[in-house]
């Protein structure tokens, strides 16, 4: 059971239970006007309320097992799902896993509807997990889970350490999202896992550190050949259009990079967006990137006061380091992105001056404005929380998942004054990638300190998508795509037709990837995630 988007572990875990022989289905909301990431839309989510589709869908698979990927804003939504499906049907068993369950597992274990839940990677446990339910054990541990035995207790298993070859898993199982997604648009795909910085703010920060036995290494990475075989397989069946790479970090490995570029431009020869961090980029990556048909370069800034960032945030790249990668993307033609937080507790607001300086001398296409956000789990959530900047009462209904909306969460700041002078702020950064470069330093906070706090908003929210359009970010066009599609099937569903699919398969293709094939199938076992 997935809600609002995509998610590429989801689809990982679909293709390890396939390979095991178990039948899988996906029940999916986009929570249209209400999906976590962008659009929040109150009256008209109550409109698209799809609630009930998915259910009907639950009800229809009648599955054994419902599997759940968490994060904080969509916790309190599925734990609902899980609680109507029990009501459908008393024996299902239900698995929560995800970023938020491994930041509160033993919260989310004591919900009566939750029976067990993961944390950390799913990839070795949650098979183990279907065997021990169809053997009917309730007392053998299982690595990365905890349960309730029989009785009612909590059996937990030991944390493993991290899967250390990536190439031994089958690629991610694209085909459970057809009905729901347009994948050709934006095909997402991750060719490594982990970071190698574990800042304050990110879910990198508390996962690194799940492992009790020897973890092995975090940063784990793809061959370039497995990652081709994924890419020649999409390009035929999806006839893709974008790729876009997941990756924390893309470009870790120079001579994987080297060998990426020169592989890509010959056997799938589409553009493709990817992140990046400022000490990982240079001249070399950015001609190899640009000649393979890379387009949109994302790179995380969130700040530019040096000593605040590598005391407080545990970011150690220096704003020549920032500053390089920059012109690094203009000089060959990609087109850059970046972060930038608001919020953040203890930065001195001359950070932010700091910024429109650099911004206005290399200009990214797009400057991504994000409110800081607690997360939990997090050692910034920690040390507000032992500050008083936010309250126990404040941090536990972050645990819960409780009225929480990842991108715009002004509420952290209780400094009116403060929430002004970013907002204005904001509407700079958003005004920059459009106008010509002559003008771009002259920009100062008095040309929008007259807007009032409701309009700025609705001017930034313009203005980034003028830039958008103006820029091609193709990730408009994919998102506007994907709402009109949803529209048009829950109309017609309203309607009584069938929604028809989101993506025609190219013709002449296998209904599943390669690496699906020829694997002997045992008794199956039906699961819903």
């Amino acid at each position: 059971m997935v809600i609002g988007a995509e998610q590429i572990g989801i689809s990982q875990l679909s293709s390890i239970l396939k390979r095991e022989g178990h039948e899988v289905a996906l029940a999916f909301s986009p929570a249209m006007f209400d999906d976590r990431t962008n659009a929040d839309i109150p009256f008209l989510a109550k409109i698209f309320d799809d609630y009930g589709d998915v259910m009907a869908t639950i009800k229809k698979e009648k599955p054994d097992v419902l599997a759940f990927s968490c994060l904080t804003a969509t916790y309190q939504w599925l734990l609902r799902v899980a609680r109507d499906s029990k009501v459908l049907f008393p024996d299902v068993k239900t698995v929560f896993g995800g970023v938020h369950i491994s930041a509160v597992p033993d919260r989310a274990i004591a919900k009566p509807e939750v029976d067990y839940v993961v944390v950390g990677e799913g990839d070795v446990c949650f098979p183990a997990i279907l065997r021990a339910i169809e053997k009917g054990d309730r007392i053998t541990p299982i690595p990365n889970t905890r349960f309730k035995a029989i009785d009612g207790t909590v059996i937990k298993g030991i944390q493993q350490g991290f899967v250390q070859d990536l190439d031994s898993l089958p690629f991610p199982d694209k085909t459970i999202w057809e009905d729901h997604i347009r994948i050709k648009d934006l095909y997402l795909i991750i060719s490594s896992r982990g970071c190698p910085y574990t800042c304050s703010f990110c879910f990198n920060n508390f996962y690194v550190r799940l492992p009790e036995e020897k973890k092995g290494k975090y940063v784990r990475q793809r061959s370039v050949d497995h990652v081709m075989q994924e890419l020649i397989w999409a390009k035929k069946r999806y006839d893709i259009q974008v790729v876009d790479f997941q990756d924390d970090i893309f470009t870790l490995s120079k001579p994987w990079v080297k060998e990426f570029c020169e592989r890509y431009k010959k056997e799938i020869d589409r553009p493709f967006q990817i992140l990046v961090h400022p000490k990982y980029f240079d001249d070399d990556m950015a001609r190899w990137l640009k000649e393979a048909g890379c387009d949109w370069v994302q790179m995380g800034i969130q700040t530019m006061d040096e000593k605040f960032k590598h005391e407080t945030l545990r970011r150690y790249e220096d704003s020549n380091h920032i500053v390089d990668g920059l012109n690094s993307m203009n000089k060959y033609g990609l087109k850059p992105k970046v972060d930038h937080m608001f919020g953040l507790p203890g930065e001195p607001i001359e950070s932010q001056a700091t910024a429109l300086k650099v911004y206005a001398e290399s200009t990214p296409r797009r400057i991504s404005t994000f409110w800081t956000t607690f997360l939990p789990g997090t050692d910034m959530m920690k040390q507000a929380l032992a500050s008083g900047r936010i309250t126990q009462e404040y941090a536990e209904s972050l645990y819960e998942g409780d009225g929480f909306y990842f991108f715009r969460n002004e509420d952290n700041i209780t400094d009116k004054h403060l929430v002004k002078t970013y907002q204005q702020y904001e509407m700079i950064y958003k005004i920059l990638p459009i106008i010509p470069k002559s003008w771009r330093p002259k920009l100062k906070l008095k040309h929008v300190a007259w807007i009032s706090k409701g309009p700025a908003r609705i001017f930034a929210m313009i203005l980034d998508v003028m830039g958008g359009f103006k820029n091609r970010n193709p990730e408009y066009p994919a998102y506007i795509k994907h709402y009109v599609f949803h529209l048009y099937s829950f109309t017609r569903k309203r309607l009584g037709f069938n929604p028809g699919r989101a993506t025609v398969p190219a013709p002449g293709t296998a209904e599943t990837p390669p690496v699906f094939e020829a694997i002997p199938m045992r008794e199956a076992q039906k699961s819903v995630a």
